[in-house]
């Protein structure tokens, strides 16, 4: 299992995320080509490479046509307010920003037509939209409004849809299993903005890590380290918030952030990691499972999306018939042996039960990978998986499901014809699988 793991000893921003990417390999061409299929336009990119303390990083900027610095997302001040705000922000330069000009403003809808109508593959267009769906919700909630009604004005926008459509790009060029992330270190004190001195965290930064329970460490450094878009990418794409026990380093990337500090280098490092060493011990898996007669649906099914967003391996739901003739419901759930405290804590904590039953099961698993396949709706992600001389092939439903909702078709049609086309680029396994042979 190959694992993308972003260690945030100091901070999260967006374009730190897309400079530790290309630092780590990922396909600068791809971010390239899918940025400029975009259709927005208005800005310059810097890629450039600079020391932070010693440790030689990869510095992303996104240089605006009217403004020689970037306005939004660095490291080291607040992020726009991304509803109809101004863009007066405090940086370590005391810059001013222009507002001699007018600003266009764009919705959450502009924003998705924007990606959805892009050249970008199915699973970067999914992970795009998901980032910015968790920035819409968090400033949607702070601002007391839905958050298909939140805007971005026009100089946010383009630096919003570059850093996070590039991260979404950069992730998907390395086709890893799962993303995980460390506890985001934020500083303190505070910034300013168009509206006045607000604390650090920043409201939508405080939102997000709290809507998605994602672990955060204050530290004594001034400033900003976590943005609001650092935060949507992890809220958006971690799986958990901790590494494995054994595991092989395949590659290690560090962006730069934009602040100097004198004992702690301000840079993201991600590392894609190999969790082929636990491969041995994964014959087992724990199963843990209680009994519900007192919760609701909805109760129940935002606690199975919390589970699985906590990085459940599986999780189901069975009717039941209980005590004293109450219909109830069977949860179950699947974890890593070393994560049973973990999961079993959450489960008390996200359902009305008030006790959880866990065992170790053996297990046999496939090798798996995710790769991409042309198709003629575009590239799809699959999964492939192989064991002994079994080999199977799956295509991803939210790659499936992307490519429905751009094209304004039902997912089954999308799905039946990209099965269908399967064939040309697994023969063997479409002969098999799709006309298995009659049994002697």
């Amino acid at each position: 299992m190959k694992t993308l793991y972003f260690y945030c000893a100091s901070g999260i921003s967006g374009d730190m995320t897309v400079g530790a990417l290309l630092d780590l390999g990922a396909d600068k061409e791809a971010l390239l080509r899918g940025l400029g299929s975009l259709g927005v336009d208005g800005y310059e990119l810097e890629i450039g490479r600079v020391n932070k303390n010693g440790i030689e990083a990869c510095a992303f900027d996104v240089v605006l046509d009217h403004a020689r610095h970037k306005h939004h997302d660095h490291n080291h001040h607040h992020d726009h307010d991304h509803h109809d705000h101004g863009h007066d922000h405090h940086d370590d330069h005391d810059h001013e920003h222009e507002h001699g000009h007018s600003h266009e403003h764009r919705s959450i809808g502009d924003i998705r037509r924007i990606i959805l109508g892009s050249g970008l593959t199915p699973r970067a267009k999914q992970d795009a939209l998901r980032i910015f769906e968790v920035l819409a919700s968090a400033e949607g909630k702070i601002h007391g409004m839905p958050a298909d009604e939140v805007c971005f004005h026009e100089v946010g926008a383009v630096d919003s849809i570059v850093d996070i459509c590039g991260a979404a790009i950069l992730v998907d060029s390395l086709n890893v299993d799962r993303i995980v992330c460390s506890t985001l270190s934020e500083g303190q004190g505070k910034v300013k903005c168009q509206h006045g001195w607000i604390p650090v965290p920043v409201p939508a930064t405080l939102e997000i890590v709290k809507a998605h329970q994602i672990p955060l460490r204050m530290t004594g450094l001034e400033g900003e380290l976590v943005t609001p878009t650092g935060a949507a990418i992890v809220a958006a794409l971690a799986e958990g918030f901790a590494l494995p026990e054994e595991f092989t380093v395949l590659g290690v990337g560090y962006g730069a952030g934009k602040r100097d500090y004198p004992h702690t280098a301000n840079v993201l490092r991600a590392m894609l990691v190999s969790e082929a060493g636990n491969l041995q011990t994964a014959g087992q898996v724990c199963e843990l499972s209680c009994n519900l007669d007192d919760i609701s649906g909805e109760d129940l099914a935002f606690a199975c999306e919390e589970l699985m967003r906590a990085g459940a391996l599986d999780i189901w739901v069975a009717p039941v018939a209980m005590k004293k003739g109450r219909c109830g419901h069977l949860l179950g759930l699947l974890c890593e042996p070393e994560q049973e405290a973990e999961f079993s804590r959450l489960i008390l904590r996200y359902t009305s039960t008030i006790g959880v039953r866990s065992i170790l099961k053996k297990r046999m698993i496939m090798d798996r990978k995710l790769t991409t396949v042309n198709t003629r709706y575009g590239p799809v992600s699959v999964k492939e998986s192989s064991l002994d001389g079994i080999f199977k092939v799956k295509v991803e439903f939210e790659s499936a499901k992307a490519i429905a909702l751009e094209k304004n078709l039902p997912v089954n049609l999308v799905l039946n014809a990209i099965y269908s086309e399967l064939s040309r680029v697994y023969p063997n396994w479409a002969t098999e699988y799709l006309n298995p042979p009659e049994a002697p």
